[in-house]
């Protein structure tokens, strides 16, 4: 075996271990043995799809081969860049652990986390969730591949519970700090999905993720517009896909201002100009 593969294997080796939930005393039985056995499984294969090389050479007889193999010493994991935060949009944190333990939903998130504070990892951080589905944010369309996923316990028609909130902040500052994700990457669900979903719709204390330098926030204090100024072309600058432009709005209401109309007015306009000038 090749050192590079040998490296592989160890490096995703180590990811496997961290990916496995902590157990705290033997006393519990795991209700999700079967399917953590599963996890590992689907770790090794991904394994063995890292330690594969063709040493270099490319299988058609129209193209000039190479000698030999060249492996580069110079690589390492991709690392996650943003931060999509949903709520669960189910009736307990049980609930959707089994949800994300079911194959035929295709559906997972990195962390869950309960109304009690607890958090769930459920996936290594590097590792690619399921999580973000169609989506777009600026000229991002494939989300899931840079993201991290975190599902609140919340069923989408009720407020966010202090101890889950604060779970949240001390779990940001952790990935904010090992990944350097920008402070304006840490979005909601419905902002990179405004036509499909809502979460973790107009409750959420964004202005609270805000402060603590988890996503932007506009002034208190909002200066006039610029006589120019045009509200899609700030709402575009900021992320939101303007292929359904009421949507867009919506869900930038709905963030911004915990509105769900569908209308922009005055307020909105300056709130939009500030923003633009913070997104730029």
């Amino acid at each position: 075996m090749s050192k590079v593969k040998v490296g592989l294997v160890q490096m995703f080796g180590f990811l496997a271990l961290l990916s496995l939930p902590f157990i705290f005393t033997a006393c519990f039985r795991n209700p999700y043995k079967a399917t953590n056995k599963k996890h590992t499984q689907q770790i090794d294969s991904l394994t063995d799809i890292a330690a594969l090389t063709n040493n270099g050479g490319i299988i058609s007889d129209t193209v000039k081969q190479a000698p030999y193999w060249v492996g580069t010493t110079n690589f390492g994991l991709r690392k996650p860049n943003f931060v999509i935060i949903h709520h669960t949009a189910q009736n307990s944190c049980e609930e959707t652990l089994k949800t994300f333990t079911i194959p035929r939903t295709a559906v997972s998130a990195h962390y869950v986390i309960c109304k009690d504070g607890t958090i769930h990892q459920m996936l290594n951080d590097y590792m690619r969730a399921q999580h973000a589905g169609i989506s777009k944010w600026g000229n991002l369309i494939d989300i899931n591949s840079s993201s991290i996923g975190i599902e609140l316990d919340n069923n989408g028609f009720e407020p966010f519970d202090s101890l889950q909130i604060n779970s949240l902040l001390v779990l940001l500052n952790r990935l904010k700090q090992k990944y350097t994700i920008p402070s304006p990457n840490f979005i909601g669900h419905g902002d990179i999905a405004p036509t499909r979903k809502n979460d973790p719709n107009f409750r959420f204390p964004w202005k609270l993720l805000a402060t603590n330098g988890y996503g932007l926030w506009f002034d208190d204090t909002l200066p006039p517009a610029p006589t120019n100024f045009n509200p899609y072309i700030a709402l575009r600058i900021i992320g939101y896909d303007l292929k359904d432009s009421t949507a867009a709005v919506r869900s930038f209401k709905r963030h911004f201002l915990q509105d769900t109309t569908r209308r922009l007015n005055a307020v909105d306009t300056l709130v939009l100009s500030n923003l633009q000038r913070k997104y730029f």
